[in-house]
């Protein structure tokens, strides 16, 4: 039997799983705030870990909780029409609805009630992801030049964002917001170009349509997170 221990949580811009990148580091400015489990809100944890400029996440897809019925499933780099095996993929429908994600580490918070906290980007998690375990990046041993990624061997193309509507977004949001949208999050399998789609970002309610010459902002709104 393993039993694991959840050691911090995962605070992030992305408080609706739409949207969210589907690789870390697509969205650079997209943040995060690990903040610890009690237990393991020592200062002797992260004693060091300022030195590195990465990190390694893992984390549990918890808002997956349907079990897999297949080992297979649909890429999204594919089209959503091609089945690749389960362990062939990074796919959340999988057993254990297990992640590793590599983030910026902007800074360590070694001050305040919550402190340490470690203020991170490039994320690719919802708001509230459980972490399981923080690893430094070690350039030397987890960067492999001349790696070969099979049919995700390319970062995916970036699509034109423009807005259609008025909006007081602040400018670092706005600019999460574009990248986000960039990368086209909605589902490849959708044909409707004029599909309108929503998602949450940084407690901003953005809604879009998906046209064929890139990504149209339609409306974008404050939202409490409490409604």
């Amino acid at each position: 039997m393993i039993s694991l221990n959840v050691i911090a949580t995962l605070r992030t811009c992305y408080t609706d799983k739409f949207g969210v990148p589907r690789q870390s580091g697509l969205v650079p400015s997209a943040w995060g705030v690990v903040e610890f489990e009690p237990a393991y809100r020592r200062m002797e944890a992260v004693r060091g870990i300022e030195q590195f400029s990465h990190l390694w996440l893992i984390t549990q897809f918890h808002l997956v909780t349907e079990e897999p019925t297949s080992l297979t499933v649909r890429p999204p780099r594919l089209g959503g029409n091609e089945r690749r095996g389960v362990f062939a993929t990074r796919s959340p429908f999988r057993p254990n609805r297990l992640t590793l994600s590599v983030v910026k580490l902007d800074r360590v918070e070694l001050d305040g009630d919550a402190a340490p906290r470690l203020y991170v980007s490039g994320v690719d998690l919802v708001d509230g992801t459980p972490i399981l375990d923080i690893k430094p990046y070690i350039r030397f041993a987890d960067s492999v030049p001349e790696a070969s990624s099979g049919f995700a061997d390319e970062a995916p193309p970036q699509s034109p964002v423009r807005w259609d509507c008025e909006s007081d977004v602040p400018d670092d949001v706005r600019v999460i917001i574009n990248e986000s949208l960039a990368l086209q999050p909605q589902p490849a399998y959708h044909e409707d170009v004029e599909r309108e789609y929503a998602t949450e970002i940084a407690g901003w309610r953005v809604r879009w349509a998906a046209t064929l010459s890139g990504a149209c902002v339609k409306s974008c709104e404050r939202f409490d997170l409490h409604d």
